[in-house]
Protein backbone atom coordinates (compact mmCIF):
# COMPACT_ATOMS: atom_id res chain seq x y z
CA UNK A 1 0.00 0.00 0.00
CA UNK A 2 2.79 2.46 0.90
CA UNK A 3 4.98 1.87 -2.22
CA UNK A 4 1.93 1.87 -3.95
CA UNK A 5 1.01 5.26 -3.16
CA UNK A 6 4.84 6.10 -3.56
CA UNK A 7 4.80 5.11 -7.03
CA UNK A 8 1.39 6.31 -8.05
CA UNK A 9 1.23 9.77 -6.12
CA UNK A 10 -1.81 9.06 -3.82
CA UNK A 11 -3.29 12.01 -2.45
CA UNK A 12 -3.54 12.82 1.22
CA UNK A 13 -6.37 14.41 0.96
CA UNK A 14 -4.75 17.83 1.83
CA UNK A 15 -6.59 21.53 0.75
CA UNK A 16 -5.54 24.21 0.06
CA UNK A 17 -6.82 28.15 0.83
CA UNK A 18 -6.59 31.51 -0.33
CA UNK A 19 -4.26 33.27 1.69
CA UNK A 20 -3.12 36.95 1.67
CA UNK A 21 -0.84 38.55 -0.82
CA UNK A 22 2.38 39.12 0.16
CA UNK A 23 3.33 43.44 0.18
CA UNK A 24 4.56 44.74 -3.23
CA UNK A 25 8.51 44.36 -3.18
CA UNK A 26 8.99 41.84 -0.61
CA UNK A 27 9.82 37.86 -1.81
CA UNK A 28 11.79 35.50 -1.22
CA UNK A 29 15.86 35.83 -1.25
CA UNK A 30 17.28 32.12 -1.86
CA UNK A 31 20.41 33.55 0.66
CA UNK A 32 18.09 34.94 2.89
CA UNK A 33 15.95 32.00 3.99
CA UNK A 34 16.37 29.61 6.46
CA UNK A 35 16.19 25.86 6.29
CA UNK A 36 16.89 23.74 9.50
CA UNK A 37 15.49 21.05 11.77
CA UNK A 38 15.65 17.05 12.13
CA UNK A 39 15.00 15.52 8.21
CA UNK A 40 18.63 17.39 7.83
CA UNK A 41 20.43 14.80 10.26
CA UNK A 42 21.64 11.76 9.39
CA UNK A 43 21.13 10.18 13.08
CA UNK A 44 17.53 11.15 13.74
CA UNK A 45 15.30 8.34 12.14
CA UNK A 46 11.53 9.02 12.27
CA UNK A 47 8.89 7.30 10.20
CA UNK A 48 8.83 10.66 7.99
CA UNK A 49 11.77 13.05 8.38
CA UNK A 50 10.99 16.71 8.39
CA UNK A 51 12.59 19.78 8.05
CA UNK A 52 11.50 23.68 8.14
CA UNK A 53 12.21 26.26 5.47
CA UNK A 54 11.63 30.18 6.51
CA UNK A 55 11.21 32.23 3.56
CA UNK A 56 13.28 35.44 4.38
CA UNK A 57 13.36 38.50 2.03
CA UNK A 58 16.30 40.54 0.68
CA UNK A 59 16.30 42.72 3.27
CA UNK A 60 16.80 39.79 5.93
CA UNK A 61 13.14 39.87 7.43
CA UNK A 62 11.05 36.81 7.60
CA UNK A 63 8.04 36.81 5.29
CA UNK A 64 4.49 36.09 8.18
CA UNK A 65 2.15 35.25 4.97
CA UNK A 66 2.49 32.36 2.47
CA UNK A 67 5.18 33.58 -0.92
CA UNK A 68 2.85 30.65 -2.74
CA UNK A 69 2.76 26.68 -2.00
CA UNK A 70 5.02 25.76 -4.47
CA UNK A 71 7.76 28.65 -4.01
CA UNK A 72 10.49 26.14 -3.11
CA UNK A 73 11.47 22.82 -4.31
CA UNK A 74 13.11 19.88 -2.39
CA UNK A 75 14.80 17.48 -4.51
CA UNK A 76 16.40 14.18 -2.37
CA UNK A 77 18.40 12.10 -4.06
CA UNK A 78 21.54 9.38 -3.09
CA UNK A 79 24.95 9.17 -4.74
CA UNK A 80 24.37 5.45 -4.92
CA UNK A 81 21.46 4.85 -6.37
CA UNK A 82 19.82 5.96 -9.66
CA UNK A 83 16.28 6.12 -7.84
CA UNK A 84 15.74 6.81 -4.65
CA UNK A 85 12.12 5.25 -3.16
CA UNK A 86 11.31 8.52 -0.97
CA UNK A 87 8.02 10.41 -0.87
CA UNK A 88 8.45 13.67 -0.52
CA UNK A 89 5.83 16.63 0.29
CA UNK A 90 6.61 20.43 0.39
CA UNK A 91 3.56 22.10 3.17
CA UNK A 92 2.98 25.44 2.93
CA UNK A 93 1.94 26.52 7.09
CA UNK A 94 0.84 30.04 5.05
CA UNK A 95 2.74 32.21 7.80
CA UNK A 96 6.21 32.27 5.64
CA UNK A 97 7.37 29.39 6.91
CA UNK A 98 7.37 25.88 5.07
CA UNK A 99 7.10 22.20 6.75
CA UNK A 100 9.02 19.81 4.49
CA UNK A 101 8.75 15.64 5.07
CA UNK A 102 9.71 13.06 3.26
CA UNK A 103 9.23 9.10 3.80
CA UNK A 104 12.47 6.75 3.01
CA UNK A 105 11.28 2.98 1.52
CA UNK A 106 14.69 2.03 1.66
CA UNK A 107 18.69 2.66 3.48
CA UNK A 108 20.43 5.12 1.40
CA UNK A 109 24.16 6.47 1.48
CA UNK A 110 25.35 9.88 1.52
CA UNK A 111 21.36 11.73 0.53
CA UNK A 112 21.51 14.84 -0.62
CA UNK A 113 18.83 17.12 -0.72
CA UNK A 114 18.56 20.24 -2.25
CA UNK A 115 16.17 23.29 -1.28
CA UNK A 116 15.29 25.15 -4.34
CA UNK A 117 13.99 28.67 -5.02
CA UNK A 118 13.41 29.41 -8.80
CA UNK A 119 16.75 27.12 -8.96
CA UNK A 120 18.26 28.51 -7.08
CA UNK A 121 19.93 26.61 -3.96
CA UNK A 122 18.42 28.33 -1.02
CA UNK A 123 21.02 28.82 2.42
CA UNK A 124 23.18 26.18 2.53
CA UNK A 125 21.74 23.59 0.21
CA UNK A 126 22.44 21.09 -1.07
CA UNK A 127 22.30 19.04 2.44
CA UNK A 128 24.22 16.23 2.37
CA UNK A 129 23.71 13.68 5.04
CA UNK A 130 26.64 11.03 4.80
CA UNK A 131 25.50 7.67 4.71
CA UNK A 132 24.10 4.76 6.06
CA UNK A 133 21.01 7.12 6.16
CA UNK A 134 18.37 4.39 7.91
CA UNK A 135 14.64 4.51 6.61
CA UNK A 136 12.08 3.59 9.61
CA UNK A 137 12.51 -0.11 8.51
CA UNK A 138 15.80 -0.85 9.26
CA UNK A 139 16.63 -2.98 12.41
CA UNK A 140 19.65 -0.87 13.32
CA UNK A 141 19.65 0.59 16.94
CA UNK A 142 21.77 2.98 18.74
CA UNK A 143 23.54 1.09 20.98
CA UNK A 144 24.39 3.87 23.51
CA UNK A 145 21.18 5.59 25.06
CA UNK A 146 22.61 9.05 25.86
CA UNK A 147 23.72 9.12 22.86
CA UNK A 148 20.75 8.72 20.75
CA UNK A 149 18.93 10.68 23.29
CA UNK A 150 21.97 13.56 22.64
CA UNK A 151 21.05 13.30 18.79
CA UNK A 152 17.40 13.35 19.05
CA UNK A 153 17.92 17.04 21.14
CA UNK A 154 15.53 14.95 23.89
CA UNK A 155 14.76 17.02 27.10
CA UNK A 156 16.71 16.08 29.89
CA UNK A 157 12.90 15.65 31.83
CA UNK A 158 9.52 16.02 31.04
CA UNK A 159 7.49 17.44 34.08
CA UNK A 160 4.58 14.61 33.16
CA UNK A 161 6.74 11.66 33.75
CA UNK A 162 8.54 13.12 36.89
CA UNK A 163 5.12 13.23 38.74
CA UNK A 164 3.95 10.16 37.55
CA UNK A 165 7.20 7.84 38.57
CA UNK A 166 6.98 10.37 41.89
CA UNK A 167 4.42 7.69 43.12
CA UNK A 168 6.36 5.07 43.05
CA UNK A 169 9.75 5.01 44.26
CA UNK A 170 10.59 2.12 43.87
CA UNK A 171 9.19 -0.83 41.38
CA UNK A 172 9.57 -4.75 42.01
CA UNK A 173 8.30 -6.58 38.37
CA UNK A 174 8.45 -9.86 40.64
CA UNK A 175 5.58 -8.33 42.76
CA UNK A 176 3.88 -6.47 39.59
CA UNK A 177 4.22 -10.02 37.92
CA UNK A 178 2.37 -11.64 40.93
CA UNK A 179 -0.27 -9.00 41.64
CA UNK A 180 -1.46 -6.97 39.00
CA UNK A 181 -3.39 -9.78 36.94
CA UNK A 182 -4.82 -10.95 40.20
CA UNK A 183 -6.13 -7.55 40.72
CA UNK A 184 -7.03 -5.77 36.98
CA UNK A 185 -6.71 -9.58 34.82
CA UNK A 186 -9.69 -10.59 34.79
CA UNK A 187 -11.88 -7.28 34.61
CA UNK A 188 -9.68 -4.94 32.66
CA UNK A 189 -7.55 -5.78 29.36
CA UNK A 190 -3.80 -5.59 30.00
CA UNK A 191 -0.40 -6.06 27.98
CA UNK A 192 2.50 -7.52 30.38
CA UNK A 193 5.22 -6.48 28.40
CA UNK A 194 8.99 -7.29 29.04
CA UNK A 195 11.85 -5.84 26.75
CA UNK A 196 14.94 -7.79 27.32
CA UNK A 197 18.01 -7.74 25.29
CA UNK A 198 16.15 -4.97 23.22
CA UNK A 199 13.55 -7.42 21.86
CA UNK A 200 9.50 -7.34 23.23
CA UNK A 201 7.74 -10.11 24.63
CA UNK A 202 4.09 -9.73 25.40
CA UNK A 203 1.79 -11.65 27.63
CA UNK A 204 -1.57 -10.32 27.44
CA UNK A 205 -4.90 -10.52 29.60
CA UNK A 206 -8.65 -9.79 29.37
CA UNK A 207 -11.16 -9.62 26.11
CA UNK A 208 -10.08 -6.78 24.32
CA UNK A 209 -7.07 -7.04 23.60
CA UNK A 210 -6.59 -5.59 20.01
CA UNK A 211 -5.36 -1.98 21.22
CA UNK A 212 -2.08 -3.98 22.10
CA UNK A 213 -1.26 -3.05 18.08
CA UNK A 214 -0.09 0.34 18.87
CA UNK A 215 1.95 -0.28 22.17
CA UNK A 216 3.19 -3.07 20.05
CA UNK A 217 4.05 -0.87 16.87
CA UNK A 218 5.68 1.55 19.17
CA UNK A 219 7.80 -0.83 20.95
CA UNK A 220 9.23 -2.55 17.58
CA UNK A 221 9.80 0.96 16.27
CA UNK A 222 11.49 2.55 19.08
CA UNK A 223 13.49 -0.66 19.73
CA UNK A 224 15.06 -0.50 15.63
CA UNK A 225 16.09 2.98 16.80
CA UNK A 226 17.82 2.68 20.31
CA UNK A 227 18.91 0.32 22.73
CA UNK A 228 15.99 0.23 25.14
CA UNK A 229 16.52 -0.51 28.94
CA UNK A 230 15.24 -3.72 30.18
CA UNK A 231 12.42 -2.96 31.62
CA UNK A 232 8.63 -4.55 32.27
CA UNK A 233 5.99 -3.61 32.90
CA UNK A 234 1.65 -3.19 32.80
CA UNK A 235 0.02 -1.13 29.80
CA UNK A 236 -3.77 -0.55 29.97
CA UNK A 237 -5.56 -1.13 26.85
CA UNK A 238 -8.82 0.97 28.41
CA UNK A 239 -9.61 4.07 27.75
CA UNK A 240 -9.89 4.73 31.71
CA UNK A 241 -7.16 4.74 33.97
CA UNK A 242 -7.34 1.93 36.84
CA UNK A 243 -5.26 3.05 39.86
CA UNK A 244 -7.24 4.70 42.48
CA UNK A 245 -6.02 7.71 44.39
CA UNK A 246 -6.71 6.02 47.48
CA UNK A 247 -4.77 5.52 50.55
CA UNK A 248 -2.54 2.54 50.28
CA UNK A 249 0.60 0.48 50.35
CA UNK A 250 -0.40 -1.66 47.29
CA UNK A 251 -0.09 0.85 44.83
CA UNK A 252 0.61 -0.70 41.33
CA UNK A 253 2.28 1.17 38.42
CA UNK A 254 0.23 1.04 35.19
CA UNK A 255 0.55 2.50 31.82
CA UNK A 256 -2.09 4.23 30.50
CA UNK A 257 -2.86 6.72 27.49
CA UNK A 258 -5.03 9.15 30.15
CA UNK A 259 -4.54 10.18 33.48
CA UNK A 260 -7.10 11.67 36.15
CA UNK A 261 -6.78 13.58 39.16
CA UNK A 262 -8.02 10.31 40.70
CA UNK A 263 -5.99 7.59 39.43
CA UNK A 264 -1.95 7.06 40.00
CA UNK A 265 -1.60 5.82 36.20
CA UNK A 266 1.56 6.56 34.52
CA UNK A 267 0.65 8.24 31.24
CA UNK A 268 1.92 7.93 27.69
CA UNK A 269 1.21 9.72 24.53
CA UNK A 270 -2.47 8.38 23.30
CA UNK A 271 -3.04 5.82 20.96
CA UNK A 272 -3.95 8.12 18.30
CA UNK A 273 -1.27 10.63 18.40
CA UNK A 274 1.23 7.72 18.60
CA UNK A 275 -0.17 5.49 15.58
CA UNK A 276 -0.09 9.47 13.74
CA UNK A 277 3.33 9.38 14.57
CA UNK A 278 4.30 5.92 13.12
CA UNK A 279 1.94 6.64 9.93
CA UNK A 280 3.03 9.74 9.05
CA UNK A 281 2.62 9.77 5.21
CA UNK A 282 1.51 6.27 5.60
CA UNK A 283 -2.42 5.04 5.94
CA UNK A 284 -3.48 8.41 8.31
CA UNK A 285 -4.33 11.70 6.86
CA UNK A 286 -4.26 13.36 10.30
CA UNK A 287 -1.07 13.64 11.80
CA UNK A 288 1.01 16.60 13.35
CA UNK A 289 2.61 17.68 9.68
CA UNK A 290 -0.37 17.52 7.93
CA UNK A 291 -2.71 19.75 9.96
CA UNK A 292 -0.19 22.09 9.86
CA UNK A 293 -0.78 22.97 5.73
CA UNK A 294 -4.47 22.53 6.56
CA UNK A 295 -5.70 25.25 8.73
CA UNK A 296 -8.20 27.31 7.10
CA UNK A 297 -8.98 30.77 5.27
CA UNK A 298 -6.68 33.44 7.43
CA UNK A 299 -8.03 34.55 10.85
CA UNK A 300 -9.96 37.37 9.68
CA UNK A 301 -11.83 35.37 7.17
CA UNK A 302 -13.17 32.77 10.00
CA UNK A 303 -16.31 32.20 10.66
CA UNK A 304 -16.32 34.01 14.38
CA UNK A 305 -18.36 31.00 16.39
CA UNK A 306 -17.48 28.40 18.36
CA UNK A 307 -17.25 25.13 17.08
CA UNK A 308 -17.63 21.59 17.98
CA UNK A 309 -18.55 18.00 16.43
CA UNK A 310 -18.57 14.83 17.79
CA UNK A 311 -20.23 11.95 19.88
CA UNK A 312 -22.45 11.97 22.38
CA UNK A 313 -19.99 10.54 24.73
CA UNK A 314 -20.29 12.84 27.58
CA UNK A 315 -23.17 14.58 29.70
CA UNK A 316 -21.43 17.68 29.21
CA UNK A 317 -21.71 17.42 25.06
CA UNK A 318 -25.34 17.00 25.25
CA UNK A 319 -25.67 20.45 27.51
CA UNK A 320 -22.81 21.34 24.83
CA UNK A 321 -25.67 20.91 21.46
CA UNK A 322 -28.79 22.84 23.91
CA UNK A 323 -26.11 25.51 24.42
CA UNK A 324 -26.02 25.35 20.56
CA UNK A 325 -29.59 25.25 19.93
CA UNK A 326 -30.17 28.41 22.33
CA UNK A 327 -27.71 30.61 20.84
CA UNK A 328 -26.91 29.29 16.86
CA UNK A 329 -24.89 33.18 16.17
CA UNK A 330 -22.11 32.09 19.31
CA UNK A 331 -21.80 27.86 18.91
CA UNK A 332 -22.20 25.52 16.48
CA UNK A 333 -21.98 22.36 18.09
CA UNK A 334 -23.79 18.79 16.62
CA UNK A 335 -23.70 15.49 16.86
CA UNK A 336 -22.32 13.07 13.88
CA UNK A 337 -23.14 9.96 16.05
CA UNK A 338 -25.28 8.47 18.65
CA UNK A 339 -24.20 5.99 20.82
CA UNK A 340 -24.10 6.46 24.76
CA UNK A 341 -27.37 8.51 24.64
CA UNK A 342 -29.73 6.76 21.70
CA UNK A 343 -32.86 7.04 24.07
CA UNK A 344 -32.60 11.09 24.24
CA UNK A 345 -31.48 11.37 20.58
CA UNK A 346 -34.95 13.18 19.14
CA UNK A 347 -33.51 15.63 22.10
CA UNK A 348 -30.49 16.10 20.60
CA UNK A 349 -30.65 15.41 17.05
CA UNK A 350 -31.03 15.28 14.53
CA UNK A 351 -27.32 13.70 13.41
CA UNK A 352 -25.31 16.10 10.86
CA UNK A 353 -23.12 15.13 8.23
CA UNK A 354 -19.82 14.18 9.13
CA UNK A 355 -16.94 17.36 8.60
CA UNK A 356 -13.26 17.27 7.62
CA UNK A 357 -11.32 17.56 10.14
CA UNK A 358 -9.29 20.65 8.48
CA UNK A 359 -12.39 22.04 7.66
CA UNK A 360 -13.02 23.12 11.10
CA UNK A 361 -10.55 25.45 11.18
CA UNK A 362 -13.09 27.78 9.02
CA UNK A 363 -13.95 28.72 12.66
CA UNK A 364 -12.05 30.78 15.03
CA UNK A 365 -12.85 28.94 18.60
CA UNK A 366 -12.71 25.62 19.10
CA UNK A 367 -14.15 23.84 21.80
CA UNK A 368 -12.44 20.95 23.61
CA UNK A 369 -14.53 19.21 25.55
CA UNK A 370 -14.02 15.59 26.91
CA UNK A 371 -15.44 12.10 25.26
CA UNK A 372 -15.01 8.97 27.52
CA UNK A 373 -11.78 10.53 28.67
CA UNK A 374 -9.88 13.10 27.80
CA UNK A 375 -10.81 14.41 24.06
CA UNK A 376 -7.64 13.11 22.34
CA UNK A 377 -8.22 15.47 19.39
CA UNK A 378 -6.16 18.12 21.53
CA UNK A 379 -2.97 18.09 20.15
CA UNK A 380 -4.21 18.97 16.49
CA UNK A 381 -6.56 21.76 17.50
CA UNK A 382 -3.80 23.80 18.94
CA UNK A 383 -1.95 22.71 15.74
CA UNK A 384 -4.48 24.27 13.94
CA UNK A 385 -4.71 28.35 13.12
CA UNK A 386 -7.81 28.80 15.55
CA UNK A 387 -7.86 29.49 19.39
CA UNK A 388 -8.84 26.54 21.74
CA UNK A 389 -11.63 26.85 24.26
CA UNK A 390 -10.87 23.92 26.58
CA UNK A 391 -13.25 22.69 28.96
CA UNK A 392 -12.06 22.18 32.90
CA UNK A 393 -10.82 18.25 33.10
CA UNK A 394 -10.36 16.20 35.71
CA UNK A 395 -8.59 14.03 33.24
CA UNK A 396 -5.17 14.71 31.20
CA UNK A 397 -2.69 13.83 28.63
CA UNK A 398 1.10 13.36 28.92
CA UNK A 399 1.80 17.18 27.84
CA UNK A 400 -1.33 19.44 29.93
CA UNK A 401 0.74 19.66 32.77
CA UNK A 402 2.88 21.80 30.22
CA UNK A 403 0.16 24.31 28.77
CA UNK A 404 -1.00 27.36 30.86
CA UNK A 405 -4.56 28.46 30.34
CA UNK A 406 -4.60 32.19 28.88
CA UNK A 407 -1.30 31.48 27.41
CA UNK A 408 -1.94 28.13 25.23
CA UNK A 409 -5.99 28.01 24.90
CA UNK A 410 -8.76 29.41 26.79
CA UNK A 411 -10.11 27.91 29.81
CA UNK A 412 -13.46 27.31 30.21
CA UNK A 413 -15.35 25.72 33.36
CA UNK A 414 -16.67 21.81 33.20
CA UNK A 415 -20.12 23.17 33.49
CA UNK A 416 -20.45 25.50 30.41
CA UNK A 417 -21.72 28.00 33.23
CA UNK A 418 -18.94 30.49 31.40
CA UNK A 419 -18.71 29.64 27.91
CA UNK A 420 -20.91 32.24 26.33
CA UNK A 421 -19.10 34.54 28.43
CA UNK A 422 -15.44 33.69 26.83
CA UNK A 423 -16.97 33.79 23.37
CA UNK A 424 -17.67 37.16 24.08
CA UNK A 425 -14.43 37.96 25.27
CA UNK A 426 -12.66 36.71 22.67
CA UNK A 427 -15.02 38.75 20.16
CA UNK A 428 -14.03 41.82 22.06
CA UNK A 429 -10.62 40.97 22.29
CA UNK A 430 -9.99 40.33 18.99
CA UNK A 431 -6.09 40.47 18.75
CA UNK A 432 -5.28 38.93 22.23
CA UNK A 433 -7.16 35.64 21.32
CA UNK A 434 -5.78 35.37 18.13
CA UNK A 435 -2.21 35.76 20.09
CA UNK A 436 -3.61 33.02 22.38
CA UNK A 437 -4.07 30.50 19.31
CA UNK A 438 -0.83 31.12 17.83
CA UNK A 439 0.77 30.29 20.84
CA UNK A 440 -1.05 27.58 21.79
CA UNK A 441 0.05 26.38 17.89
CA UNK A 442 3.70 26.50 18.52
CA UNK A 443 3.30 24.61 21.82
CA UNK A 444 1.79 22.02 19.48
CA UNK A 445 4.56 22.42 16.86
CA UNK A 446 7.66 22.64 19.52
CA UNK A 447 6.46 19.74 21.61
CA UNK A 448 4.26 17.23 19.99
CA UNK A 449 6.02 16.22 16.52
CA UNK A 450 7.01 12.55 16.57
CA UNK A 451 10.74 13.28 17.21
CA UNK A 452 9.05 14.68 20.87
CA UNK A 453 7.30 11.91 21.10
CA UNK A 454 9.79 8.93 20.49
CA UNK A 455 11.92 11.37 23.27
CA UNK A 456 8.81 10.66 25.93
CA UNK A 457 8.61 7.41 25.07
CA UNK A 458 12.30 6.41 25.56
CA UNK A 459 12.55 8.59 28.45
CA UNK A 460 9.60 7.02 30.29
CA UNK A 461 11.08 3.65 30.13
CA UNK A 462 14.61 5.07 30.94
CA UNK A 463 13.48 6.36 34.22
CA UNK A 464 10.94 4.08 34.93
CA UNK A 465 13.96 0.94 34.77
CA UNK A 466 15.86 3.24 36.95
CA UNK A 467 13.34 2.20 39.61
CA UNK A 468 13.35 -1.66 39.30
CA UNK A 469 14.45 -3.26 42.07
CA UNK A 470 14.64 -6.72 40.60
CA UNK A 471 15.84 -7.71 36.92
CA UNK A 472 12.96 -7.93 34.45
CA UNK A 473 12.08 -11.32 33.31
CA UNK A 474 10.83 -12.65 30.34
CA UNK A 475 7.59 -14.61 31.91
CA UNK A 476 5.97 -18.08 31.56
CA UNK A 477 3.26 -17.27 28.62
CA UNK A 478 5.22 -14.19 27.39
CA UNK A 479 5.95 -14.52 23.60
CA UNK A 480 8.03 -12.43 21.43
CA UNK A 481 6.89 -9.74 19.15
CA UNK A 482 8.53 -9.90 16.00
CA UNK A 483 9.87 -7.20 13.95
CA UNK A 484 8.29 -7.10 10.82
CA UNK A 485 9.95 -8.54 7.90
CA UNK A 486 11.81 -5.92 5.84
CA UNK A 487 12.01 -8.41 2.97
CA UNK A 488 11.82 -5.94 0.21
CA UNK A 489 14.63 -3.34 1.21
CA UNK A 490 16.50 -5.39 3.12
CA UNK A 491 19.15 -2.38 4.90
CA UNK A 492 22.73 -3.53 6.40
CA UNK A 493 22.69 -2.23 9.60
CA UNK A 494 25.53 0.41 10.02
CA UNK A 495 26.90 2.43 13.08
CA UNK A 496 29.63 4.66 13.14
CA UNK A 497 31.90 4.91 15.70
CA UNK A 498 33.57 7.27 17.51
CA UNK A 499 36.67 5.98 15.76
CA UNK A 500 34.87 6.87 12.41
CA UNK A 501 34.58 10.13 13.12
CA UNK A 502 37.56 11.07 14.64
Amino acid sequence: MLLSCLLLGCSLGLVTYATPEAPAGSVPSAAHTLVWGPGLETDIVLPARFFFIQAVDGSGRNLTWSPGEKTFDVKISSSTEQFARIWIQVLDRRDGSFLVRYRMYASYTDLHIQVLLKEKHVAKSPFILQGPVHHEGCDCPQPSGPAWEASMRCPASFPQIELDLAAFPRVDPERNAREIPQRFGQRQSLCHYTVKDNKVYIKTMGEHVGFRIFTDALLLSLTRKVRVPDVEFFVNLGDWPLEKRQASDRLHPIFSWCGSNQTWDIVMPTYDLTESVLETMGRVSLDMMSVQSNTGVPWDQKNATAFWRGRDSRKERLELVKLSRAHPDAVDAAFTNFFFFKHDEALYGPLVKHVSFFDFFKYKYQINVDGTVAAYRLPYLLAGDSVVMKLDSGYYEHFYNELKPWTHYIPVRADLGDLLEKIQWAKDHDQEARDIGVAGQQFARNNLMGDRIFCYYYKLFEKYAELQVAEPTVRSGMTLVEQPSDDLFPCACQRRTVKDEL
